[in-house]
């Protein structure tokens, strides 16, 4: 996948007003933020933007041209309308290329598992990991083959595979994916079956014992 650019310029005027003048025109506000670096306020335009963020993730290094200046960045964070899900909002955060960085990577599962196959239920609890590295060294995303698990099998954060000079901040004990069966519980027919057995018996019992009277009578 080639790495997104976006096209960016810079804005002199800020405010909520300003920002609701550039949404109408197409545009959306931006700052693009760095450790070292002070916040620029930027705009983007809205189309450009919501079709190169598919399939971004929180890892995915893009370009920001900044008026011919080109930043290398993460998508840290949209903020987006309740009602219609437009963005509203972009925070872009610099990256420096020597600079080791912290960002959580998604994984992609893939497979159908043996144990699936089988009758059990698949329960995935994890969908991405945190991981620290050089920029060039970030992957955008870690596929997980999930089709050799088998019931009551699973695989851990520490079964992963990562890159080469990738550090994993994840408990690594944590679980990705597990196949289990469900508890099997009586059938209601058979519980049903069995109560009418034992009030059926009831009676019975009773009626060989005779009452006193009865026996008196007997004698």
């Amino acid at each position: 996948m080639s790495q997104v650019v976006f096209s960016a310029q810079t804005r002199a005027n800020k405010g909520s007003l300003e920002a609701r003048k550039l949404r109408r025109l197409g545009r959306i506000p931006a700052v693009i933020y760095g450790r070292k670096s002070d916040p620029i306020s930027i705009d983007l335009d809205q189309r450009d933007f919501m079709n190169g963020i598919k399939g971004i993730s929180e890892s995915t290094i893009v370009k920001v041209d900044i008026n011919g200046k080109i930043c290398e960045a993460f998508v840290k964070a949209t903020q987006r309308d309740i009602k219609d899900g437009a963005v509203l909002h972009v925070d872009f955060y610099e990256i420096e290329g020597n600079t080791p960085l912290r960002a959580r990577v998604s994984l992609n599962l893939h497979g159908n598992p043996i144990g699936v196959r089988e009758g059990g239920i698949l329960e995935t609890p994890l969908r991405d990991i945190e991981v620290e590295c050089l920029p060039k060294d970030m992957p955008e995303r870690l596929d997980v083959d999930i089709s050799s698990l088998k019931a009551n099998q699973s695989i851990h954060v520490r079964d992963l595979s990562l890159g080469s000079g990738v550090k994993l901040i994840t408990n690594p004990d944590m679980v990705v994916a597990l196949v289990k069966f469900a508890k099997v519980e009586a059938a209601p027919v058979e519980a049903a079956e069995s109560e009418i057995e034992a009030d059926a018996a009831a009676p019975a019992a009773a009626g060989d014992k005779k009452p006193e009277k009865d026996k008196e009578k007997e004698k």
